[in-house]
Order: C-alpha cells, then sequence, then structure tokens
C-alpha cells in the first residue's frame, strides 16, 4: 500500500462577494497547467435553489515527480447562493456572479505508489530502511515543493476574488 503523507491539512479560504465563478475555474485550471500538474475532477454538482445556485467542485490534481514520489493537491470548492448579477465598470457592463465562496485545501505527498515494495517482507523491510535513511532528504525537499505549490495557489485565489472588489 501506498505511503500517504499530508503535507497541508485543511486550509481554508472563504470569500463573499462579487466574482466570477467560470473565471475563477479557468484560472485555477491554468495554475495547474503551468505547475505541469494533471488534472484529476473528482465531484461536480450544481444544484439551482430558490435563493440562488449551489455549486461543488471537488477537484484532485496529481504530479509524478520520480518513480517513487507523486504529489497531489485536493481543493474542494463550495460556492453558495451564486445569482448573476449585472456590474457597471469603466463604462462596460460586465455579468458578474455574486454569493459566498469556500475553499479547502489537502495536500498529499504519496510514496511508493506503484507498490514496487510490498511483494515480500524483506522488501517493505528495505523500503522503511531507505526510507528513513537514504530517501528522507529527497522526501523532504519533494514536501516542501508540495506545501510551496499549495501555499501559491492559496494566495492566488485570494488575489484573484480581491481583484472583483470595488
Amino acid at each position: 500500500m501506498a505511503e500517504r503523507n499530508v503535507v497541508v491539512d485543511k486550509l481554508r479560504l472563504t470569500y463573499e462577494g462579487l466574482f466570477s465563478v467560470s473565471e475563477l475555474y479557468k484560472f485555477i485550471d491554468e495554475f495547474f497547467e503551468d505547475k505541469g500538474y494533471d488534472k484529476r475532477e473528482k465531484k461536480s454538482i450544481e444544484n439551482v435553489m430558490p435563493n440562488g445556485k449551489y455549486i461543488e467542485i471537488e477537484i484532485e490534481p496529481w504530479k509524478k515527480i520520480t518513480d517513487h514520489a507523486m504529489s497531489v493537491i485536493r481543493v474542494r470548492m463550495i460556492f453558495e447562493n451564486i445569482k448573476e448579477v449585472e456590474v457597471e465598470k469603466d463604462g462596460k457592463k460586465m455579468v458578474l456572479n455574486h454569493g459566498k465562496a469556500h475553499f479547502v485545501f489537502d495536500a498529499f505527498l504519496y510514496t511508493d505508489y506503484f507498490h514496487k515494495w510490498e511483494g515480500k517482507p524483506i522488501y517493505f523491510v528495505i523500503r522503511t530502511v531507505f526510507d528513513k535513511f537514504v530517501y528522507a532528504p529527497y522526501t523532504m525537499g519533494f514536501a516542501g515543493g508540495l506545501k510551496e505549490d499549495c501555499l501559491h495557489l492559496h494566495s492566488n485565489i485570494k488575489a484573484f476574488l480581491n481583484l472583483y472588489r470595488f
């Protein structure tokens, strides 16, 4: 079984106001594409309620670092009471969304995800020794890079949402 190390656990971001859901999703998609992650969308729900739309999206982009390590960032996005609003900015009319946005970020580092070291008990012992003494500096470096990517995404989304404040 692959080992899963939690690097970032439930980092949250909440925003209420004007923004564009489609532009935000495009922005997140481009961020992961620029960083070399492959996209995996796990959940996508959209319900129309009397007080606005409810949208829930969960994505898990992943990046293979080596044959031994893989990084995964899970982003859960929940949009509540989303309504379309027409706004005028600099003489131009724009259609934006108004509502609440909640984000939860998790980052995981998977090691031995191909299960190469689990065939026999002696392989498991050898892997444990190698992880502790040989691969430890590499694993710590991979975890640091993953944490940096996750925090960079968090700050970029925060900056993106602040662009819509008038």
